[in-house]
């Protein structure tokens, strides 16, 4: 418990002495955390860092090596997991009616009570009507009786109506999935939420909606996420992970930078001093340990030396450099498209003419699932379109960075520069690794264990050591920390060939974009 201006404020989560790693790689080392009533927490850090394992950590999906967690007892926790399973039959409004889970139990249990008054004896009757005099508050108390008003203003905020709340969840993409399950969290309501990049499969609109429910959200909640203006909007407390330890700031992100920008500054100006005072007192001993008059004096300074706590720099983690390779020069018209309709089967947009010519850097926006990725993979002949055709240009040299990889891979990072650039030589594959940002320690795991970031800079470190002359990402900032963000904007401000972008962070490809295709202008979609 911790008492703040007379109120007693409840300590939700507790850990302490903290450590985990995987093999020689330490990702904690005896870090302490705490997360009272009311907090609105960023969890903020370099990819690699170990937010996500923090998260997993906390939730009891990963044992730590050592250390204790330790929850407040009878606290509701909603975690947003990505991986959760939906079953199919289960339609949109089914799944998130099971964020009501509770309350229709409750009510089944009080409707039983109910069947029983009528064999009840006047002490059992008094018994029971109080029993459910109690439940029947607490169902009103909590909202049973508008969860569907409730349903339909979460679901339209995070836009799920835009595909139909009666469409089977079995159906859905991943993006789409992300959105019903963040949906079900909300709906919760829990005393303490955990979201791990909320924003990744929201666009700028749903964004707002997201923004506005948790300046508002009664209860505590930990964020972890890389779009720095919504952390700078719903945050109070910030807690920094590097260099294995976690470190808390009071107020939002651009306080953080601003606090932390002044600990490095005082830290280097401790070391110097520190260093000078090392220096004269070693150059005190060396020259008076010999002279018996001043040799106790060398000896006093020398004790002084051992017992010295030294100060060390923290380690700069590698910075990402990232420089598009040119191919050569490809003809006026990147691609156009003749009458093109999009989808899978049913069509997810109007006939479409399209045509890019070089030189274009071109931003696709609009509504989640009404077809950017749809139309990006017809492009590029990945999918069959509906109907109609797209010619692609002479001499494109295209890069590819897909949204969503989802088969699982077991090579190294090494193994995986490897195979696609097999002329390499092994300093060669390590340089261009720590060029995207990479440690030693990050070059030589698996891709499997990497965070979401770090996948993302093995993916762009393909892509900046092929030659090409129209990029086409697919949401390449999903993941990535401020560092890798601000550096890929640079290097797309400075490509001379063509780029195709879908992003949700109009940050991003503000400045970047030489022109933008409103997506909602052709679907087939009602708004």
């Amino acid at each position: 418990m911790k008492k703040r201006k007379g109120v007693i404020i409840m300590s939700l989560l507790t850990v302490k002495d903290l450590s985990h790693g995987f093999g020689d790689r330490a990702i904690f080392e005896n870090v302490s955390f705490r997360l009272l009533q009311g907090e609105h927490i960023g969890l903020i850090g370099a990819n690699g860092e170990g937010k996500s394992i923090f998260m997993n950590i906390i939730t009891g999906k990963l044992e730590p090596d050592a250390g204790n967690v330790t929850w407040a007892k009878h606290i509701r926790v909603g975690y947003l997991d990505q991986h959760a399973v939906l079953k199919q039959g289960m339609s949109i409004r089914d799944v998130l009616r099971t964020a009501f889970q509770y309350l229709y139990d409750l009510e089944a249990e009080m409707n039983q009570l109910f069947a029983k008054m009528g064999e009840a004896s006047p002490e059992e009757l008094e018994k029971l009507l109080e029993d459910t005099g109690r439940m029947q508050d607490t169902l009103t108390n909590n909202d049973f009786y508008t969860i569907d008003a409730k349903v339909e203003e979460v679901a339209n905020g995070l836009g799920l109506n835009d595909f139909g709340l009666d469409r089977d969840v079995h159906d859905l993409s991943g993006g789409q999935r992300t959105k019903v399950l963040l949906a079900k969290l909300l709906l919760e309501k829990p005393e303490i939420l955990l979201l791990d990049e909320p924003t990744n499969y929201l666009d700028f609109e749903h964004i707002e909606w997201l923004k506005s429910y948790l300046q508002n959200y009664d209860h505590a909640f930990i964020l972890v996420s890389h779009d720095i203006p919504f952390l700078n909007s719903v945050v109070n407390l910030i807690y920094h992970v590097e260099n294995q330890e976690l470190t808390r700031y009071p107020g939002d992100y651009n306080e953080f930078l601003r606090l932390y920008e002044l600990k490095k500054q005082q830290q280097v100006a401790a070391y110097k001093k520190q260093q000078k005072e090392i220096a004269n007192l070693k150059d005190f001993v060396a020259r008076n340990k010999a002279n018996a008059a001043t040799a106790r004096m060398a000896m006093s300074r020398q004790k002084k030396l051992d017992k010295m706590d030294v100060i060390e720099l923290d380690v700069e983690k590698p910075k990402p450099e990232f420089n598009f390779k040119l191919a050569r020069t490809p003809g006026k018209y990147l691609f156009e498209t003749k009458d093109l309709v999009i989808g899978y089967g049913e069509p997810l947009s109007r006939s479409l003419n399209l045509s890019m010519e070089r030189g274009q850097k071109i931003a696709l926006y609009g509504a989640n699932g009404i077809g950017k990725t749809t139309l990006l993979k017809s492009i590029l002949g990945e999918i069959t379109p509906v109907s109609g055709s797209v010619q692609l240009g002479e001499n494109l040299h295209i890069g590819y960075f897909e949204q969503e990889i989802k088969s699982e891979n077991n090579n190294t990072c090494i193994q995986e520069i490897w195979d696609e650039f097999p002329h390499f030589t092994q300093y060669e594959v390590r340089a261009a690794l720590a060029k995207c940002g990479l440690t030693t320690k990050h070059i030589e795991s698996k891709i499997q264990v990497l965070s979401g970031g770090e996948k993302a800079k093995v993916r762009l470190c393909k892509l900046i050591n092929r030659e090409t002359n129209l990029l086409v990402l697919d949401e390449p900032t999903n993941h990535l920390d401020p560092d890798a963000k601000e550096e890929l904007k640079r290097a797309l401000k400075e490509y001379k060939g063509s780029v195709l972008l879908i992003s949700h962070e109009p940050d991003f490809y503000d400045g970047v974009v030489t022109d933008m295709w409103n997506c909602e202008d052709w679907t087939t979609k009602v708004f």
